[in-house]
């Protein structure tokens, strides 16, 4: 399975902002962008007016980075958005979202994204009391994910738990004590706390 194998704070600084990529570490003083806020390389640090094109593609690499999805697989999913009814902009959101890597970082069992794709690999997840170990699982609305039987000690999800705080997400249900949680509806744009504009990236895939 491809994936991203460099030091993820470098993504952060490429887009000038934090990303959130790391957990806790990107809410210390440890964070590089805190130090270095400028993009990596030999270069990075001399700024120039981007291009209507470059601010677009940013936008695009910023969104692909929140949620780790590679390149051919984010294309798969504006393809599917722009397929769905409605806005193709919040259907790609949408469809994000409900990740089921996603889903256990918005539950509060993983500190980040990365965190929750691991604990899906290596077996600790479960949807309606079935394994499943492929973060990239569309969870349904109704659906309830929890942590497996055996898992459920594991110091990093309640770690993870009690540095959370109280979710004001309203399209979810988040039962701690028995490391469940439930998918309700599917969230509306203004519902979904990323702070992209996402109407970039359907101007980009349009050209």
């Amino acid at each position: 399975m491809a994936r991203y194998t460099d030091a993820v704070c470098k993504l952060c600084r490429r887009e000038g902002e934090k990303l959130f990529l790391k957990g806790t570490k990107c809410l210390t003083d440890k964070c590089p962008i805190e130090r270095r806020n400028y993009p990596p390389g030999e270069h990075g640090d001399k700024r120039s007016k981007p291009s209507g094109y470059s601010i677009q593609l940013r936008e695009k690499q910023k969104l692909r980075r929140i949620y780790g999805v590679l390149e051919r697989q984010f294309r798969r999913y504006f393809e599917k958005a722009e397929r769905a009814k409605g806005v193709t902009g919040t259907a790609l959101l949408q469809i994000l979202e409900t990740r089921l890597d996603n889903m256990v970082y918005r539950f509060g069992f993983a500190s980040s994204r990365s965190q929750a794709r691991q604990l899906v690999l290596h077996r600790h997840v479960e949807v309606n009391g079935k394994l499943v170990t492929a973060p990239s699982y569309q969870v349904k609305p109704g659906d309830d994910v929890s942590i497996r039987e055996g898992s459920k000690k594991m110091a990093l999800i309640h770690g993870s738990l009690k540095r959370q705080k109280e979710t004001s997400l309203n399209w979810i249900d988040v039962d701690k004590a028995s490391l469940k949680g439930k998918f309700l509806n599917m969230p509306e744009r203004e519902q979904i706390p990323v702070d992209v504009k996402e109407q970039l990236i359907v101007e980009l895939y349009s050209k």
